[in-house]
């Protein structure tokens, strides 16, 4: 009964924001475990450099998109629609962040944020869907797989304050596209806590030591807990499962 309940094998999956951080951690993740990945950012250099190093490992392809538009989403569903007719997993990723005094905010350092954060997500997800429900099957839903935050379930430290709004709106966005969206594909997010990335590295400077003793476990995630909850989700073991959100986070999210 257990045979091949968290395989993903011979699947394809789109990872947005595929280049580094979380992204490449569930890119990884799902090459070493026999799907075909095809990974997106906005740097051609760093995509490049990371499919290649992934490629070493299975099957791994690049696709250069600017998500913070409509076009940009559309386009990056077009092409990776030329290569593949079916898409099994949409691994909704890129994201960005901004911090500064109250003060210091205009429209601007919310339109960067949620232009990304939010409406990239919903974007993309609408215009993958064709591709998504040529693969899924009510035995077999295709998933997508949002990345929230935990800064969208409790209050963040920093003045992150278009983030967290971001991530707490993707949240509830993927809760409404699970019920539209059965039975054909499933729709969860993830919401990681402290991981080593780039986009963590000023917050872990600054608050890394007390950040990793607010965790129930003392310590901060590592590539395989994020993989792992992905290809969960991917695999038929994730198939009953839509419209959660999962903390990733050691347990800060729980007690905080």
């Amino acid at each position: 009964m257990s045979e091949g309940l968290f395989s993903i094998e011979g699947k394809t999956a789109l990872v947005t924001g595929g280049t580094r951080g979380v992204g490449e951690m569930i890119a990884r993740g799902f090459v070493e475990a026999g799907a075909r990945v095809y990974i997106s950012s906005r740097k051609t250099d760093a995509g490049e450099e990371t499919a290649a190093e992934l490629s070493k490992l299975g099957t791994c392809v690049f696709v250069p998109a600017n998500l913070s538009t409509e076009d940009g989403c559309r386009q990056l569903a077009t092409e990776i629609g030329a290569m593949e007719p079916r898409l099994d997993i949409l691994v909704n990723n890129a994201g960005a962040n901004w911090g500064a005094p109250l003060s210091q905010w205009d429209d601007a350092a919310w339109d960067r944020v949620l232009d990304l954060n939010l409406k990239g997500v919903f974007h993309l997800t609408r215009y993958c869907l064709p591709m998504l429900e040529a693969a899924g099957t009510p035995d077999d839903p295709a998933r997508v797989i949002n990345i929230g935050s935990i800064d969208g379930l409790h209050t963040p430290r920093m003045e992150t304050y278009s983030y967290g709004a971001s991530k707490a709106a993707v949240h509830q966005l993927t809760r409404h596209l699970a019920w539209r969206l059965a039975p054909r594909v499933t729709v969860n997010a993830v919401a990681p806590g402290p991981f080593e990335s780039k986009m963590m590295a000023a917050t872990l400077r600054e608050f890394g030591e007390s950040i990793v003793a607010s965790a129930a476990l003392k310590r901060l995630g590592r590539p395989d807990d994020m993989a792992g909850v992905a290809i969960f989700l991917a695999s038929r073991a994730g198939s009953y499962l839509t419209g959660a959100v999962i903390p990733v986070d050691g347990g800060i999210a729980t007690l905080a």
